[in-house]
């Protein structure tokens, strides 16, 4: 049973991909990383030795903090943090527990190079609709919670991200990220990320149906892609659209997650009524 200052990796597992989720502190060492190249999802490296010095970015914010076990250095960080009052619990078991649980992690392999102030920075075609909203949601909730997104001219895609030192993706062009066959840009990502869940996998198949004009792949297809056309005509800014984009694909991952067997039915008249 966890202390007061732990979190169990069943109930972490809850909060990643929620709008609440804390911010997630990987503090183990080069050595044990790179004994185990992978992350939980959403978490970002930090070095436990210079826990002074990027302290202030996680002001605002709650934290879990995690290494290779759970002990002296995610202990001894979450403790500077609450002196920075940051309100920081530990991974009770670490990495190593989460591993031993079988629940999802995102190699470092998949991870693209990271901006010299550490988030990633992805470029892709203007006026997104679903897969450029859908992506942008899964990146920032699973894999980079500060990942920046640039939406320019189709043309000009492909020459932003040589020039900005972008990852493009969802463009007509043979990269990593984007169509895969019959899979959209959202499949590949989940694959990819390793965040093949029951759940995200639902929501895979929501979003292709939708983005690929398939209606038949589940009848949930036609409310994402009424509700994404019409947040696309109510934005003429592409980031304010993302930022709605986000809670749409929140309710539908909550749905995928935890709803699917609820239902609404209005209450019958009585008869006489």
């Amino acid at each position: 049973m966890p202390s007061p200052l732990e979190i169990s990796p069943e109930k972490l597992v809850r909060l990643i991909g929620t709008p609440k989720c804390p911010s997630l502190i990987d503090v183990r060492t080069d050595e044990d990383f790179d004994a185990d190249p992978r992350f939980i999802p959403g978490s970002l490296r930090r070095d436990h030795r210079l826990v002074e010095d990027w302290t202030g970015e996680f002001a605002g914010r709650s934290a879990v903090v995690i290494c290779q076990r759970g002990r002296k250095l995610s202990h001894g960080v979450a403790a500077w943090l609450r002196h920075a009052r940051i309100p920081a619990d530990v991974l009770e078991g670490g990495f190593e527990a989460w591993a031993e649980a079988g629940l999802s992690t995102v190699p470092a392999s998949a991870l693209p190079k990271r901006q010299p102030n550490g988030h990633t920075l992805w470029v892709t075609r203007a006026r997104p609709k679903i897969d450029r909203i859908a992506c942008p949601w899964l990146i920032r909730r699973f894999v980079d919670p500060d990942a920046v997104f640039l939406f320019v001219a189709p043309s000009e895609v492909e020459a932003v991200a040589d020039r900005f030192d972008a990852t493009p993706f969802d463009v007509d062009a043979p990269i990593r990220w984007s169509h895969r066959g019959e899979r959209c840009t959202f499949d590949v990502m989940v694959e990819d990320f390793g965040l093949e869940t029951g759940p995200m996998l639902q929501l895979a198949t929501i979003v292709r149906g939708a983005d690929t004009a398939r209606p038949d792949l589940a009848p949930e297809v036609a409310g994402l892609l009424a509700a994404s056309l019409g947040l696309s005509r109510m934005y003429a800014d592409d980031h304010e659209q993302l930022q709605a984009g986000m809670l749409l694909y929140d309710a539908f991952y909550r749905w995928c997650r935890d709803a699917t067997g609820e239902t609404h039915n209005w209450p019958s008249a009585k008869k006489g009524a």
